[in-house]
């Protein structure tokens, strides 16, 4: 993000538009100035804080549904609070040891390591998780009733887009192999996903190499609104997991 788009904001709008987002991730409603005001010790009056709201809707960050509603972020929003304003999130010893073992027992029962992996991601991200290998076209989902159950799919077009996507993720593969970066973690919001028909969502994507240099990606699929920190770092961790550089780790934790 340059350093024009990240100074366009003063600090008290950087701080209603950090809560507005985090509001809006828990709550899935469009928010309002007296519930932030009440919530998030902001220390302004509503009226403030509409006029700040209303100053963050003229620059693109947020939107309002509706006439009466509250705003919810736009795809902007969510990239500038991503890159300006999310603090990052790095998985405790404790989180590690256990995503690890269980790493192993689905690795063990299913001798997959892509169904493996899909799983793991699903339960512990509450989105759904691909996850497969570029030249051998193995791939496997997991968690679509999760993400089911959000209200951003309550409707049968949505529901079809979602589905419809995963049935082309074959196809699909290459392209997304194209767009993403080998050396970080890329995050794509709304429009900009790889996937078109999925422009409500955002995926959180990686690639790596196994030490038999099979090259592999992970995909998070979910609602904008996701927990961009919780997701960042837990496929961060299953890439360097998959890759072998956290091997030594797993078997001293285990030893441990």
């Amino acid at each position: 993000m340059d350093k024009i788009f990240m100074s366009n904001l003063n600090a008290r709008q950087r701080h209603i538009l950090s809560a507005i987002i985090k509001e809006y991730i828990n709550s899935a409603s469009p928010v309002g100035s007296k519930e932030l005001a009440e919530k998030y010790h902001l220390n302004l009056s509503p009226a403030t804080i509409r006029n700040e709201m209303n100053e963050l809707e003229k620059k693109g960050y947020i939107t309002q549904p509706h006439t009466s509603a509250g705003r919810i972020p736009t795809d902007e929003g969510y990239q500038y609070f991503i890159e300006a304003l999310m603090k990052k999130r790095k998985m405790t010893e404790k989180e590690q040891r256990e995503l690890q073992l269980e790493f192993l027992k689905l690795k063990t029962k299913y001798k997959q390591l892509a169904r493996a992996t899909s799983q793991l991601l699903a339960q512990m991200s509450d989105s759904l998780a691909l996850s497969g290998f570029f030249d051998t076209n193995e791939s496997w989902d997991w968690g679509m009733s999760k993400l089911l159950r959000q209200p951003e799919f309550a409707s049968q077009e949505q529901i079809h887009k979602l589905t419809s996507c995963l049935e082309e993720l074959e196809e699909n593969s290459k392209k997304i192999s194209g767009k993403i970066n080998n050396k970080k973690i890329n995050i794509y919001i709304g429009k900009k996903n790889p996937l078109a028909k999925l422009e409500n969502c955002s995926m959180v994507a990686a690639s790596f190499k196994t030490k038999d240099n099979k090259r592999g990606f992970i995909l998070l699929i979910g609602p904008k609104r996701m927990k961009y920190a919780k997701n960042i770092s837990l496929v961060d961790y299953i890439t360097k997991l998959l890759s072998g550089s956290l091997v030594i780790l797993m078997f001293i934790d285990l030893i441990n």
